[in-house]
C-alpha cells in the first residue's frame, strides 16, 4: 500500500480566501477537527502547501 497522509483541519475557514476554502473542500474537510486520509503524492502535497496554516498533517 502506498504512503498515506492523515490531514486534520485545525482552524476554521472564516475569513480565509475563496481559493483556500476550495482546496480544503477538495481535501475532503468540512469542519474544524475533521480528519481525512489522502495518498502521499505531488497533488496532495501541493494542496497541503497552499493551506498549511489551516491543517495539521501526520504520516500514516
Amino acid at each position: 500500500m502506498a504512503n498515506m497522509l492523515e490531514i486534520k483541519l485545525v482552524k476554521g475557514l472564516a475569513g480565509t480566501r475563496k481559493d483556500q476554502i476550495e482546496v480544503v473542500k477538495s481535501l475532503g474537510l468540512r469542519k474544524t477537527n475533521d480528519v481525512t486520509t489522502q495518498p502521499d503524492n505531488a497533488a496532495t502535497r501541493g494542496k497541503i502547501f497552499k493551506v498549511s496554516h489551516l491543517v495539521e498533517v501526520t504520516q500514516r
